[in-house]
């Protein structure tokens, strides 16, 4: 990034400076497109997740939107009517209600993440994308969540359209991408310049595309860590359920990320967990992150048809490949005894 800061020139001028700034944009394009295997063409720049959704949903020419109840705000909130596909208990998409809402899907476009965000539970992307494409509908796939945490294939995943985010692969803020397949058209949500091949126009953040693509390669190394995250999430969940009687692990028993836990602590606001976390040194979140700071009952805990004493009560604990066994006890510690001080029963 510190090198795409130095270069001068617009990616879209033709002098010597501009050139150079348009080889920094399209070998980025080249290793972002390697982390899901697809051609170089199929990856628009945007300026995140958010952006890259609302460009799938709105760009894609479908008169319906379906998507799961538990999808990320952006995809819900990505037009004026969305249809909502239920959630099992469980956290996982109830592929027989999206069958049967679908009917002829020659209008629509499906809508469901890879692994969602709140509870790091896993979907079955690819059975989805199959009924949807059985009825002529397209399918778009959320993949902020699951980069460098599973592996990634598009082909594989059947989707048409596939959102990344840098800043959840290490990367940059501000900057993201829309994976779209050969024969899908889209309509630019931005227009002007043109850039993007003329799906999304804007001159391109080049200093943030540059660490995307650093982020992208080194992304593809973090999935050895999986396995060590993993077992430090469940020595984590089990030891807080050891010491809090209350306490309650969401999703527990469907897979999920190996970074993420979604623990719940009956009768005490997740606002009030976030806080107190926060200053014994740690560094949680209840809900989607990145809600403008907004703390309310979790949409997802609420879809899975949890009540508010669970839904509101929720918070994410999400690991990172450089934490280790005796920061998973400082913390069990610290949220035991911030338990106890609330009154909820611990041992």
């Amino acid at each position: 990034m510190a090198r795409a800061f130095a270069q001068l020139g617009n990616p879209s001028s033709v002098h010597s400076c501009g050139r150079a700034a348009r080889r920094i944009v399209e070998d980025a394009r080249r290793r972002v497109a390697a982390l899901v295997a697809v051609s170089p063409d199929s990856v628009v720049f945007t300026s995140g997740g958010t952006e890259a959704n609302n460009l799938a949903l709105c760009g894609a020419g479908r008169r319906r939107i379906l998507a799961s109840a538990i999808e990320h705000p952006s995809v819900l909130d990505a037009a004026a009517e969305v249809e909502t596909i239920p959630v099992h208990d469980s956290g996982q998409v109830d592929l027989d209600a999206l069958q049967a809402i679908l009917g002829d899907g020659r209008d629509a476009i499906v809508s469901v993440m890879l692994a969602n965000n709140e509870t790091g539970v896993i979907q079955p992307v690819s059975r989805a994308a199959e009924l949807a494409h059985q009825v002529g509908a397209l399918f778009h796939c959320d993949c902020v969540q699951g980069v460098g945490r599973v592996p990634l294939d598009f082909a594989g995943l059947r989707a048409d359209l596939l959102t990344l985010s840098a800043h959840k692969m290490g990367g940059p803020t501000g900057v993201g991408a829309l994976i779209v397949a050969e024969d899908v058209a889209l309509s630019p949500a931005i227009r002007g310049g043109g850039q993007e091949r003329g799906r999304r126009s804007g001159t391109e953040n080049l200093p943030g595309i540059a660490g995307f693509a650093a982020a992208a390669e080194a992304a593809a190394t973090t999935l050895e860590t999986v396995e060590n995250l993993a077992a430090l999430r469940d020595r984590m969940e089990s030891e807080v359920l050891q010491r809090i009687s209350g306490a309650r692990v969401v999703g527990a028993n469907v897979p999920r990320l190996a970074n993420t836990s979604c623990i719940a602590l009956p009768g005490v606001a997740a606002e009030t967990q976030v806080m107190a976390m926060d200053l014994a040194g740690f560094a949680v979140s209840a809900g989607a992150a990145c809600s403008s700071g907004k703390v309310r009952a979790s949409h997802v805990l609420q879809a899975m048809g949890l009540q508010d004493d669970i839904a509101g009560c929720a918070i994410r604990i999400s690991l990172g490949a450089g934490n280790d066994a005796s920061e998973i006890e400082r913390f069990v510690v610290a949220y035991s005894d911030f338990a106890a001080r609330t009154g909820v029963s611990a041992a």
